[in-house]
């Protein structure tokens, strides 16, 4: 939706965006807006056609703070705001027209310009004018075909056009997910040692070769060589200990340094999750250079280090925004997704889906993740194509084989006991702590990213990345469960302990007369190995509900599903472990009884961090049925799928108690972003004429009439005001409602009319008519504009309910709806002045909304 920064001469039509808050280097414009809509940095404006189209020497310094990154208005990466072909276009047109060229009105209509129906940055589109654009195209494709082989032949080619780019998508995506899943491996090993047959190898590739030793000392090999064992020549004693601590903090700064150097000076877009963005861009808002070039590589590397630094973040949240910036860029080879807003979406959707599919190895949670979560415009033809480039982006990554085990899932389970009724009551449990985590984590993390926007905290990113990092790994080193990688430490909880398993959380007793089936064990008493190691868990419990925190929304690539994960695993593998030591000690307890017999294996501790994992990522991204979906591909835990249920079902229900928005809402709220949530129910009894501009105090609304203005009136109107359209009506008298034009294309077409009509001059007429009146013999030629209007805007009585008028925004992605009564127009409502509004309600700031 067009933003509405109303400037104080006439409210009520739909504005220009308002500058952002906290960007100490913007450099002002031609035209400010000084209305109550403008931010106290004004630094964007679309006063003339020279600010669309001709950025100055100095836009690489003008930067404002969205997302808590620093933003360049001068990246053009996405669809520029002008297309280039224009100048050239105006240029050629004028020699002709102007020069030897008859004399000829010019209607936009019947000789389209190019850069008419772009956008603007921090704008939204029109879907209705987009899905209206591909139904001509569509239908002129058509129309073609019949006539002549060779457009049947282009017809075809069209119609496959969208498949090819889903299969491109999913082979790039697919590529990227495994090159970052390798050096993340190699990067993090790095931290510990180094392999002396080739310094590339991670711990487990350089150990492959070596044959002369036991199961026990599988991650001991003559190859791989400590840093302490390098330095001090000792891989023992106190010496040997400092020096691996201190090369760890080394390596941990080192990877944290340079990824928040490269994320400030090359891409600002490249920090956070970007799961936000991409939810506000999928409902229509334009963020150019997000899903650029340059983020792409920048963001790429930097996701990388990041996760290699041993900070408490994932790699999957990033993941969707590499992949959706792979589609991105791919439309540009595709003529009908290049120029379409709403069909890029279509793709942008599906790389939603291709990057939870690369990023857990779970193609089918993708696609749902993506309808359920992400997208604002999900089609049955999106569906399918979504499902398409999951799977080929799932097989690019299965052929790389990145985990080297041959799997496509992150982490694999064999758990071979069933679960019991009664296990329900812990699994609740869990979805009740997974819950409450989450809406702790939510305000948590909102407090904390709002005192970073407000204070001088903000304006130290890399001191503040580095401050983390350092107390990160300190804290993380001495503990084994906090100075392995967050996936590592989830497939460590994840496993059922066998007879080979040597790993701490496996330090059982052994009895005389234990038996087991196959592989798995009796339940057994605790030893002091696992007590060590449930200590250590519950500090690396705390430590990473903490510290998670005040990681997520620092400026470098940081996403959220594997610390929340961690966190659940953990608290479910400590509930796991008491549970099977309860029922080893008290067999002839009621509850028990029947079912869990004396040397039998009823309780897997596995199975309770698997479920705790899905309890808290549910409750901090309120996901259902693509988490459950994600879960049971994840893990290959497919009999699970109903306590997986219960807990993540629990678990949105309790945090939907304490507030019913996701971390990625209140991110969106948090950033301002006109984002109208579907889940949000509005039940205000208001009216239309309750929220529409102007309201009684304001100036009459700005608008142009059909015929009687002058170009140079228009002209003043547009310049006066910072409005992105302006309702046309029949005259100022009547005010009976024509059409709306939006001033972006207004300008256009005026700076375009002067270079190639001869005698278009400030004194002809304006027409919005189909013919243009009669003219005085020696007066200037009119200029007709009735092409560039929009003659069927949608518009509501002044008496509508707000709740419908809420439900057609959502529904047909409006930017704004004109108010009528008896067919004469009162006034206009945008989708900013229903944020407003309905943060109003909700007793929230409205002007927190800093986007339309």
């Amino acid at each position: 939706m067009h933003r509405v920064a109303r400037s104080s001469s006439s409210p009520g039509a739909a504005a220009s965006p308002p500058p952002l808050p906290g960007s100490p280097s913007l450099k002002p414009r031609k035209e400010m807006n000084s209305g109550p809509g403008a931010m106290e940095n004004p630094g964007y404006c679309t006063g003339s056609l020279d600010s669309l189209h001709r950025p100055s020497d100095d836009d690489d310094d003008e930067m404002v703070d969205i997302a808590g990154a620093t933003l360049d208005f001068s990246s053009t990466e996405d669809v520029p705001p002008l297309s280039s072909d224009y100048e050239e276009y105006s240029s050629s047109r004028a020699a002709g027209m102007n020069g030897n060229g008859p004399s000829r009105l010019v209607d936009p209509l019947d000789d389209p310009l190019p850069g008419l129906g772009t956008y603007e940055d921090f704008n939204t589109i029109d879907w209705v004018r987009e899905k209206s654009k591909d139904r001509d195209r569509h239908r002129e494709i058509t129309n073609k075909s019949r006539q002549s082989t060779l457009a049947l032949l282009l017809s075809v080619i069209d119609a496959f056009s969208g498949w090819l780019l889903m299969l491109l998508v999913g082979l790039m995506s697919g590529a990227l997910a495994g090159g970052i899943d390798i050096a993340a491996h190699w990067l993090t090993d790095l931290k510990e040692g180094v392999c002396l047959n080739g310094f590339w190898f991670n711990h487990e590739h350089c150990c492959w070769t070596y044959n002369e030793m036991t199961f026990h000392e599988r991650d001991q090999c003559p190859q791989w060589k400590s840093w302490a064992e390098l330095i001090a020549g000792t891989s023992e004693g106190a010496f040997a200990y400092i020096v691996n601590y201190s090369m760890y903090i080394f390596w941990a700064l080192l990877f944290a340094f340079l990824a928040v150097a490269l994320v400030r000076a090359f891409a600002p877009y490249a920090c956070g999750s970007g799961i936000p963005e991409i939810k506000t861009i999928l409902s229509g808002f334009i963020i150019r250079g997000y899903l650029g070039k340059w983020t792409l590589i920048i963001k790429t590397i930097t996701l990388v280090l990041a996760v290699s630094s041993g900070l408490s973040l994932g790699k999957e949240g990033p993941l969707v925004h590499v992949a959706c910036c792979c589609a991105n860029i791919l439309c540009h080879l595709f003529t009908k997704y290049r120029k379409n807003e709403a069909k890029r979406r279509e793709v942008l959707s599906a790389a939603a889906a291709v990057g939870v599919s690369v990023a857990f190895g779970a193609p089918i949670g993708g696609v749902l993740f993506s309808l359920e979560e992400v997208s604002y415009y999900f089609p049955l033809k999106t569906l399918w194509r979504s499902f398409f480039a999951a799977l080929v982006a799932a097989f690019t990554l299965r052929s790389i084989n990145p985990f080297g085990n041959s799997r496509l899932v992150l982490f694999y389970v064999e758990f071979h006991a069933p679960w019991h009724l009664l296990e329900l009551g812990p699994f609740i449990l869990l979805g009740i702590f997974g819950g409450l985590w989450g809406a702790f984590f939510i305000r948590a993390n909102i407090a904390w990213c709002r005192r970073r926007k407000t204070t001088r905290l903000g304006h130290y990113p890399v001191t503040e990345v580095l401050v983390v990092t350092a107390v990160t790994a300190l804290i993380a080193f001495p503990n084994s469960y906090t100075r392995m990688s967050g996936a590592e430490l989830i497939s460590e909880l994840f496993n059922d302990c066998s007879l080979l398993d040597s790993s701490q959380l496996c330090g059982y007793k052994q009895p005389a007369n234990s038996t087991g089936a196959g592989n798995s064990l009796a339940d057994r008493p605790a030893g002091e190995g696992l007590y060590t190691a449930l200590w250590q868990l519950a500090l690396a419990l705390i430590f990473k509900m903490i510290i998670t925190v005040i990681t997520f929304g620092m400026k470098v690539p940081s996403g959220l599903f594997i610390p929340s994960m961690a966190v659940g695993a953990i608290a479910g593998r400590l509930l796991g472990v008491g549970m099977e030591q309860l029922a080893y000690y008290n067999h002839d307890w009621f509850i028990f009884k029947g079912w869990c017999s004396p040397g039998a294996d009823c309780i897997t501790p596995g199975l309770y961090a698997m479920v705790g994992a899905a309890a808290c990522l549910g409750g901090v991204t309120r996901m259902t049925v693509s988490l459950v979906v994600i879960m049971f591909e994840l893990t290959g835990g497919l009999e699970y799928i109903v306590p997986l249920m219960a807990a993540t079902m629990t678990s949105k229900w309790v945090a939907d108690a304490f507030g019913r928005e996701g971390i990625y809402e209140a991110h969106i709220r948090l950033n301002g972003y006109p984002f109208l949530e579907a889940k949000e129910e509005f039940d205000h009894s208001s009216l239309a004429v309750d929220v529409m501009r102007p309201r009684r105090s304001d100036p009459a609304l700005a608008m142009l009439t059909q015929e009687g203005m002058t170009v140079g009136e228009v002209e003043t109107l547009v310049e006066s005001t910072h409005y992105s359209g302006f309702p046309v009506v029949v005259s100022q008298e009547s005010q009976r409602l024509v059409g709306f034009v939006l001033r972006r294309d207004l300008l256009i077409s005026i700076d375009n009319a002067r270079k190639r009509q001869e005698g278009v001059v400030s004194a002809s007429h304006v027409v919005f008519t189909e013919h243009a009146p009669s003219q005085a013999d020696d007066g200037p030629p009119p200029l007709r504009l009735r092409g560039i209007m929009d003659l069927s805007p949608f518009t509501v009585t002044d008496h509508t309910p707000m709740d419908i008028t809420v439900d057609i925004f959502r529904k047909l992605g409006l930017r704004q709806c004109l108010v009528t009564h008896n067919g004469r127009l009162l006034g206009i409502i945008t989708k900013k002045d229903i944020l407003k509004h309905m943060a109003q309600i909700a007793n929230r700031d409205p002007d927190s909304i800093l986007f339309n």
